[in-house]
């Protein structure tokens, strides 16, 4: 059985694959998120704050020029409380977050929502590090609670059945392999368990290329961004019951770009995320999943 869920596994990939067609290598893509993330340490770029590293969730109207520091790290906060509250983390849950950056998303749930056990996964060793040392004091006042691990989204390196949420909030756009992704997820969640990943994707197949002239990172290979139906589909496929998709991008864009117009990016191309997200080709979406209870 297990030999044939992963023949059929890999065949989704394969799929995957040819529906992207990615803008580069899949190599060269690597390459680049693994200096982003590494020695790049793309959390002290003046496009984020706090440690986090995600576009933010604001609730109220922002103005360019008048946005603080503190607003900017509140709206990352933000968008971590809107996933853990859709996942419906309980105090006797085991939570694992994949692409967990630096770890203060998890430090904010283990206060907030209260987990019996937080697991972060990331694949950059130093992202890991940097983890283990800004959380430090976390570490060692609540022993067992919070831990952190370098690995891959398509090798999660835990036994089968080990979490009862998992959640992943802007880092799915860097998975070249959804398929793989959904069922390494599947395989470590309980039965009964939830899925929720939080980030952006395209709104139909053909976006990515028109898009590639406008956003660099997609352009790269660094984003591998993937049609919100194809990513839906592909939860069904490996055995997830979809709960939920539902578009965020209003809470998402418009902030974004107000703090990029102030923090010395006025003139950078990433102020084509709102001007894709007002055509129609991109938005940011929290889906949510279960996997079957038995």
């Amino acid at each position: 059985m297990k030999i044939a869920r992963q023949g059929a596994v890999a065949r989704r990939s394969r799929v995957f694959q040819a529906k992207m067609k990615p803008m580069a290598t899949r190599d060269s893509g690597a390459a680049r998120r693994a200096t982003m993330y590494g020695s790049g340490n793309l959390a002290a770029s003046k496009l984020f704050s706090g440690h986090f590293i995600n576009f933010g969730y604001w609730t109220a109207d922002v103005v360019p020029g008048n946005l603080t520091e503190d607003q900017r790290t509140a709206s990352q906060a933000d968008l971590y409380r809107e996933v853990l509250r859709r996942a419906g983390i309980g105090e006797t849950d085991a939570v694992l977050e994949v692409g967990c950056g630096i770890g203060v998303g998890a430090v904010l749930a283990l206060r907030e929502f209260g987990p019996q056990r937080f697991a972060g996964l990331d694949l950059s060793g130093d992202q890991v590090a940097r983890a283990e040392r800004v959380n430090a004091e976390v570490l060692i006042a609540d022993p067992g609670r919070l831990s952190f691990r370098q690995g891959s989204a398509f090798a999660i390196p835990f036994q089968d059945s080990t979490f009862d949420r998992c959640i992943s909030i802007e880092a799915a756009q860097h998975f070249d392999d959804l398929p793989g992704f959904a069922a390494e997820a599947y395989r470590i969640l309980k039965p009964g368990g939830r899925l929720t990943v939080a980030t952006f994707f395209t709104t139909a197949e053909d976006c990515a290329h028109q898009l590639a002239p406008l956003i660099e990172t997609i352009r790269t290979g660094v984003d591998v961004v993937a049609p919100i139906g194809v990513f839906a589909e592909t939860l069904r496929a490996t055995g997830f019951e979809l709960a939920d998709v539902e578009s965020i991008g209003e809470h998402v864009w418009h902030g974004y770009d107000a703090w990029m117009q102030q923090s010395g990016f006025e003139n950078h191309w990433a102020r084509n995320w709102l001007r894709a997200y007002r055509n129609g080709r991109l938005d940011y979406y929290v889906v949510s999943a279960a996997k079957p209870a038995r």
